[in-house]
């Protein structure tokens, strides 16, 4: 069994029953890089530099979804909305949680 220690922010929620809806909980991104942060970061390991802490909301996002010209210089705003489509899609955002990571406070 391998063990790996993440920091979240204190207020965040608690990571949900892997198949239920997402909570924005950050562990999975806070484990490793998706396939789409994958190619932009080329970082397979660790947190994914576009986890952020939504304040208002007390949640993580992705900012590779909800931003993405911020992360991809080159893209032109007119290409965000359609960027972040394509993300969603890519990442299977929205279609509950697929993180096996078993938690302990």
């Amino acid at each position: 069994m391998h063990q790996q220690t993440i920091h979240l922010h204190a207020a965040a929620p608690a990571k949900p029953p892997e198949g239920q809806p997402c909570n924005g909980c950050g562990v999975c991104c806070a484990l490793e890089t998706c396939p789409v942060a994958r190619l932009r970061f080329l970082q397979i390991k660790g947190q994914c530099p576009a986890l952020e802490w939504a304040a208002n909301d007390k949640r993580y996002v992705c900012g590779l979804l909800i931003r993405p010209a911020h992360y991809l210089k080159c893209l032109p705003n007119r290409g965000e909305a359609l960027a972040s489509r394509l993300f969603a899609r890519w990442i299977s955002a929205g279609r509950g949680c697929d993180c096996k990571a078993d938690v302990q406070p």
